[in-house]
């Protein structure tokens, strides 16, 4: 399970903060490359009625749900972490990506307090594609036979997203300002524990010494 801190990237000028969680199903293809399938629920929101928000008045709530599978690459998989306490640090350290959906639902302001007849385009509830571009360190701990049976991930997660439904506006870009792919960024805490059958690998994962 993780805990995200969040913020979205829209064409609002004003982004807010909000707190997320995720569940992780994980399969170790070794011990520095898991697969993994994520469920996140989360909230982004932006803008406000003032131009220090949005000059056009847009603001936007959205409560969303995303499905992700992505794979990390650990440095232990492609270093020889024997040679000193230096790369026995570094060995944790991963990067990753991979593919998703996300799945909007938009409270927005569709009308502007300057233009009431003026309807602001986009849908309230849409599917959008999504790639993770991931980064992050492991702390593994062991058990008394020198395997690792939890871990403890701090990361950073900057998720691309196809689509303009982040906000819930689909603005023309020829009388609004939308010159850049929504995005939304996750900073991750998570814990993970090791289940099932245990296998062998071709170097020491705790360390040489």
């Amino acid at each position: 399970m993780d805990v995200s801190y969040e913020r979205g990237y829209t064409n609002l000028t004003k982004q807010d903060y909000h707190v997320g969680e995720s569940l992780n199903f994980i399969y170790n293809y070794s011990p520095y490359i898991p697969i993994t399938a994520e469920l996140q629920f989360g909230s982004l929101s932006g803008g406000g009625a003032y131009p220090t928000g949005d000059k056009y008045g847009r603001q936007y709530l959205n409560q969303f749900e995303a499905f992700v599978v992505h794979g990390d690459l650990g440095l232990g998989e492609l270093i020889d972490y024997s040679q000193g306490d230096l790369l026995n640090i570094l060995k944790n350290f991963y990067g990753g990506t991979g593919i998703g959906v996300v799945f909007n639902n938009n409270t927005v302001t569709r009308h502007p307090s300057y233009d009431p007849s003026y309807t602001f385009p986009g849908s309230n509830s849409s599917i959008n594609p999504i790639i993770p571009l991931r980064f992050g360190y492991e702390f593994k701990l062991y058990n008394d036979y020198e395997e690792p049976w939890m871990a403890v991930d701090i990361g950073y997660i900057h998720n691309l997203v196809f689509g303009e439904g982040l906000d819930g506006y689909d603005d023309p870009s020829n009388k609004f300002k939308n010159n850049a792919t929504n995005q939304y960024s996750q900073i991750v805490i998570g814990v993970k524990f090791s289940l099932g059958n245990v296998t062998s690998y071709s170097k020491l994962i705790r360390s040489f010494y």
